[in-house]
């Protein structure tokens, strides 16, 4: 009776065992089957993302021929706007010099020329250039540029006297220096300095 228990407990043990290799094998193919999914998952994300690097990569190469291509138009073009505002003044000239030989009086030339200067003068205002006012004021080597002096006791020494070619300013910028003639210092003024001098030596001296 015993050995039958014996015999009946060490078979249901060999079953335990012979289970048991069973359920470490179900284990590891579920385990490889959840690992296939996974890399399956991430080769479509590494897919996924791939494509989106190569077409972002084409929209720059796009985005930047196309800024090239602005860049260059805006170099090669970009005085466009202002010369398409100047040719109604060269129509003016062009008008003027067709009847300018059928004109009697010289007040209408005059008056049609000036009336071109003018209109010249308010275009370049409108772009930022204006003319410089010299004349009567202290030289400044930052707007002038003197070719000459001239002796004259009516203004104070280094007053513009003459404006010889205007100068022009774009903004704040200076972009052609006028060239004018300037005021020498006087000879009263030079006579008082030496004199002024003379007495601070004769002082010193006593």
């Amino acid at each position: 009776m015993n050995k039958h228990k014996k015999d009946k407990n060490q078979e249901e043990q060999e079953e335990i065992k012979s289970e048991e290799p069973t359920n470490n094998e179900s284990e590891e193919s579920a385990q490889f089957e959840k690992a296939e999914a996974k890399i399956a998952e991430l080769e479509t994300q590494v897919k996924e993302w791939n494509d989106k690097f190569l077409r972002k990569a084409a929209e720059f190469e796009n985005y930047k021929r196309r800024t090239e291509n602005d860049q260059f138009n805006l170099i090669n073009y970009a005085a466009e706007s202002f010369i398409i505002k100047l040719l109604p003044v060269v129509d003016d000239f062009e008008r003027s010099m067709e009847h300018i030989d059928d004109i009697e009086s010289t007040k209408s030339v005059k008056d049609g020329i000036k009336l071109v200067y003018e209109k010249l003068l308010k275009l370049l205002s409108e772009q930022g250039v204006k003319k410089m006012q010299t004349k009567g004021e202290p030289f400044n080597v930052d707007y002038h540029d003197a070719l000459m002096q001239k002796k004259d006791d009516s203004v104070p020494p280094h007053t513009v006297l003459e404006e010889i070619e205007s100068g022009y300013m774009y903004r704040d910028k200076v972009i052609r220096h006028a060239k004018v003639i300037v005021s020498e210092e006087s000879t009263d003024n030079s006579q008082i300095s030496k004199e002024g001098s003379s007495e601070s030596s004769t002082e010193k001296e006593i």
